[in-house]
């Protein structure tokens, strides 16, 4: 049987989520519908994509009962309203990131999966990608020996993207771009808590963080530094160093095809979209929907690529980040 998804939200990162889709075999993955809050939209959406249903509202979505999982590709200034909404009818959801304002939203989504015994996972698509996966075994194998340093760079002009820069929309480096750096480092430290986090950031006139530094201290003595912006490109490579060599991430980390090791380089190339993408590498984002299929058909409530314990550290994580650079939103009130 495939598994039937509905996407909530007719944006870009919902085209290029249908997109990838379509590398899939269709024997295993179907998108049985799309709600959107304009009707409008959701039927020229479905249309586009070879949609059968088309929903005017994401509460049409949580009744349809031939839905096996919902993808939750909007703003994530609504992900705490709408995920509840699909948790509480019993919905399985693949939330985008970053899943929520803060660990508080965070926390009532999980608390929320759990209660409705439902299938939660935020779509930190990377650690699906077969670079990340290889990662993870030459880390179980200490192929670079005892890691000591891991640095993670995300940059990308994008001050001309509203979502980016305005405060009501959850602008800011950070939930946006600087989770990829900071999930890489948890993945590498096996979701482990820093012992300390120090951050430095400067900010943009709407109050949200335009650059921000993070150093994290990790028990016996690792450390991991992390740089990201809205204002400007950086290398945006990941890289582990070790007392026996390094492993490198070559750009986009958040989506790689290329890792580096000790010198030797390995490539994992991407199946060609059959449509314009929005994003970067964007077909990758197939590797995430399998993993999905795969929790599913296994039973399973979480992903043990990305936990939602190590969800709910890595929003702490940016909570304190925003503390320390003097970033808050509405949503940090309630």
């Amino acid at each position: 049987m495939a598994t039937r998804w509905g996407l909530c939200g007719a944006g870009k990162i919902s085209h290029d989520f249908s997109v990838a889709m379509k590398t899939l075999p269709p024997g295993d993955h179907q998108i049985a519908a799309i709600a959107s809050r304009s009707l409008e939209q959701a039927k020229e959406f479905a249309k586009r994509h070879g949609i059968p249903k088309a929903y005017g509202g994401y509460e049409e979505l949580a009744k349809d009962p031939d839905i096996d999982i919902v993808y939750l590709g909007v703003l994530h200034t609504e992900h705490w309203r709408v995920g509840l909404l699909f948790l509480q009818a019993g919905k399985n959801v693949l939330c985008e990131k970053p899943f929520a304002m803060n660990s508080r939203q965070v926390k009532d989504l999980v608390a929320a999966a759990k209660k409705n015994n439902t299938f939660l996972m935020e779509a930190i698509w990377s650690r699906c990608f077969p670079v990340y996966a290889e990662v993870r075994r030459l880390l179980a194998e200490e192929a670079v020996g005892e890691v000591k340093l891991v640095k993670a760079y995300f940059g990308s002009p994008q001050l001309h993207i509203p979502r980016s820069v305005e405060k009501e929309l959850g602008g800011g480096a950070l939930l946006d771009i600087g989770v990829y750096c900071l999930q890489f480092v948890l993945m590498v430290f096996n979701g482990e808590r820093p012992e300390s986090i120090q951050a430095t950031g400067v900010l943009l006139d709407s109050g949200v963080d335009e650059s921000v530094v993070v150093v994290m201290k990790f028990s016996r003595n690792r450390l991991a530094f992390c740089a990201f912006s809205i204002a400007a490109r950086l290398p945006n490579d990941a890289v582990i160093s070790g007392t026996k060599g390094r492993i490198q991430v070559l750009g986009p980390m958040h989506c790689p095809t290329t890792l580096v090791v000790n010198h030797h380089q390995m490539e994992h190339p991407l199946p060609e979209p059959g449509l314009p993408l929005n994003f970067t590498n964007s077909t990758g984002l197939r590797y995430e929907a399998e993993e999905v299929r795969q929790c599913l058909l296994k039973g399973l409530k979480e992903s043990p690529h990305m936990p939602l314990e190590e969800s709910v550290l890595l929003t702490e994580i940016m909570d304190e980040i925003r503390r320390q650079t003097g970033v808050s939103f509405s949503q940090d009130d309630h």
